[in-house]
């Protein structure tokens, strides 16, 4: 039996016991954000970054938050606490909450609830052995900067990766990479310039993107926020991939082809050590 501690609404519970209404709008009608904070050395990673996010999403939605940033950070630390978590992530959802089923009902108070999720970021095995991606047709909604619950359109991207062999989804439109199903998309040019789109409403601003950008200006790296085609990234000298549950990760593989020489590239690994460096020193 799942022994983790969750909490939910304003109470600690067992994550088995936690449960939300069969009306509440996040499972009716996908009205809600959510976010996925690191825990690395059972600190807090990037936590002002989600936390700024997940209130711009809030706003977003017009949903009110129930308790403001620090009281959600010391959940959050308490969580940690409780769950003995040294490794891993905290997800946190809010939804509008519960009430009639209509696409207008007003919930007295919204949904709110987060748990611990344990996995292993730093010793992960796809930092050595690089990632495949696969690249298919962006079918989201245009608001793809609010954190949405409303992941369908994921789920199936990487389903089908994986039906591919493939371990990401990079999702195109109008001829240009947005992003991956579930992280932020990058290249470094063979002029040694990294590439990653800028932050607009047709993709999630990245909080590890934030500071796998600022270890490229301490390798004293270029940089460049535009669009790029995939056709740019096969040609590129390295790719790489950033989220919070992965960090950086060297992808090796676009659509069967391989980057560069289809092995990790010095770039993404030394990202990888000054991101980890750099989360550990918090």
């Amino acid at each position: 039996m799942d022994a983790r501690i969750a909490w939910l609404n304003g109470e600690y519970v067992p994550l088995a016991e936690a449960k939300v209404s069969a009306q509440d709008r996040g499972f009716l009608f996908a009205d809600g954000i959510y976010e996925v904070t690191a825990v690395l050395d059972g600190r807090l990673v990037e936590s002002p970054a989600h936390l700024s996010r997940l209130r711009r999403s809030a706003a977003a939605l017009d949903i009110a938050l129930p308790i403001d940033g620090a009281e959600i950070e010391a959940v959050e630390r308490e969580l940690i606490a409780r769950n003995g978590l040294r490794e891993g992530g905290i997800y946190l959802q809010l939804t509008r909450g519960a009430g009639e089923r209509d696409f207008l009902s007003e919930p007295d108070h919204p949904t709110l609830l987060l748990f611990t999720q344990a996995r292993d970021v730093v010793a992960n095995p796809a930092a050595e052995s690089g990632v495949a991606v696969m690249t298919m047709p962006d079918i989201r909604w245009k608001r793809r900067d609010i954190k949405s619950v409303m992941l369908l359109a994921q789920v199936l991207a990487k389903r089908a990766a994986r039906e591919a062999g493939a371990q990401e989804a990079w999702l195109v439109e109008e001829g240009y990479v947005t992003e991956g199903a579930s992280s932020t998309a990058l290249i470094v040019t063979q002029g040694g310039t990294l590439v990653t789109r800028p932050n607009s409403d047709a993709i999630l601003p990245g909080c590890t993107r934030i500071g796998a950008l600022a270890a490229a200006e301490k390798m004293g790296l270029p940089i460049a926020e535009r669009l790029f085609t995939v056709e740019e990234a096969l040609a590129a000298r390295e790719a790489m991939l950033t989220s919070a549950s992965n960090f950086v990760l060297p992808i090796v593989r676009i659509d069967g082809h391989p980057i560069g020489d289809g092995h990790p590239g010095p770039i993404a690994r030394e990202l990888r050590r000054l991101y980890i460096e750099a989360a550990r020193a918090g």
